[in-house]
């Protein structure tokens, strides 16, 4: 008989606390950014072709957005993806 582990033997990923902490700096950097730009959650959202609900997620840091999301909201705020996770 195959026993599993009541607790698992590794980790996997950054951790909760780590991943909170990258969301939370790109929540800052994304409204930073924007609001430098003189543009509005839902200007952003139109020029990055998502969801002005997407954007307001990822600035409250309660999003988990895709690359490819990432990539648009660099670009509609003419930043690099770095700039975005810098801090």
């Amino acid at each position: 008989m195959l026993r599993l582990a009541s607790r698992p033997c590794f980790k996997i990923g950054m951790g909760r606390g780590r991943s909170r902490q990258a969301k939370e700096t790109l929540g800052r950097n994304v409204a930073r950014i924007r609001r430098a730009r003189g543009l509005s959650q839902a200007e952003l959202a139109a020029r990055a072709k998502v969801t002005q609900a997407l954007v307001s997620a990822v600035e409250l840091a309660k999003a988990n957005p895709t690359l490819e999301s990432l990539d648009r909201l660099a670009r509609a705020l003419k930043a690099g993806l770095p700039d975005l996770f810098a801090g």
